[in-house]
């Protein structure tokens, strides 16, 4: 799940709590030059957040809806560290992967979350997500022209669609992030096209990835080939450090920058870069998590948590 760059002092904030006023979605079928997919808005969702069996550890936020704790500088991982963040990673994969085998048409993304929410408690660990900053569900379900946070609810998806599915465990006192879009049903060439994009961008960002490396690379690398391709990138979100904190330093740019610092070896972040169709411009809507396009058309993101080794990177999301 990403932070929102801004350009106040200190820049980055979580988003707000959620009102679960919920809204109807305007379902309509948009886009041009040969696209066709519905441009949804937020619909009625689930009010009541499901249990935790309570045995499960909780991250520290859940008692009050906070957020991360703003650390001053990276923490770099070793040892038993390490290996717990290694674990919540790859448990992370594993329900993702799970979360995919369930998309197809006719799903609603509340059906998708319980399913997630039963496999990530049935597994001892505890969905990222839920109650950070007030976010009511397990994970985040982006359809088609939302670029991300979008929250789960009872509109079924249609064949065309894509979405984007983000999930964050904790497990054993670590998170572990990562996300994928997937295609439901037979997707147009145009939006098949932008999510193999965003996927090259993100393989393409991570073999930047090494001890020393400026940090500023990655998003020289995405914005590079997501311009190449036709795409831009979205400012907005970026990437960051992950381990005891849900959001950790560093903070990770997705476009050309001129962002200070370089890669240490045990540095474990998120790279998630998120490619519009469009203008990279987008709004959050009136539920303070839903970020669509400004312009409908589809966005489409992925996401890895690697680590910084003495030689390279490693994609800890990987099974």
């Amino acid at each position: 799940q990403q932070t929102m760059l801004r350009a106040s002092p200190g820049r980055l904030r979580g988003l707000r709590m959620l009102s679960l006023g919920g809204q109807k979605r305007v379902q309509e079928v948009g886009g041009s030059g040969g696209r066709k997919f519905a441009v949804v808005q937020p619909a009625e969702v689930v009010a009541t957040a499901r249990p935790v069996p309570s045995h499960i550890p909780r991250p520290h936020y859940v008692r009050n809806s906070g957020g991360s704790v703003r650390l001053a500088r990276p923490t770099l991982k070793s040892g038993s560290d390490l290996a717990a963040l290694r674990r919540a990673c790859r448990l992370a994969r594993a329900v993702l992967d799970f979360a995919g085998e369930l998309v197809q048409p006719g799903l609603t993304t509340e059906e998708l979350d319980r399913q997630v929410h039963e496999r990530i408690v049935q597994s001892g660990a505890y969905p990222s997500p839920l109650h950070y900053l007030g976010f009511p569900k397990a994970c985040c379900t982006s359809v088609n022209n939302v670029v991300c946070h979008g929250i789960p609810d009872l509109r079924p998806l249609r064949e065309g669609d894509i979405v984007n599915v983000d999930v964050s465990v904790f497990l054993d006192g670590f998170h572990g992030d990562n996300s994928q879009t997937f295609l439901v049903g037979r997707v147009d060439a145009a939006g098949s096209r932008l999510v193999r994009t965003a996927n090259a961008c993100l393989a393409a960002a991570i073999a930047e990835c090494g001890p020393r490396t400026p940090l500023r690379a990655i998003g020289k690398r995405i914005e590079q080939l997501a311009r190449q391709e036709g795409f831009s990138v979205c400012r907005e979100f970026i990437g960051h450090g992950i381990g005891q904190e849900f959001h950790e330093p560093p903070d990770i740019l997705h476009f050309a920058n001129l962002q200070p610092g370089r890669m240490q070896p045990g540095m474990t972040f998120t790279i998630e870069p998120a490619l519009n169709e469009g203008s990279p411009a987008m709004r959050v809507l009136a539920d303070n998590w839903t970020a669509v396009t400004e312009d409908a058309l589809r966005s489409a993101q992925c996401e890895h948590t690697i680590l910084i080794t003495e030689h390279g990177a490693e994609i800890l999301t990987e099974l």
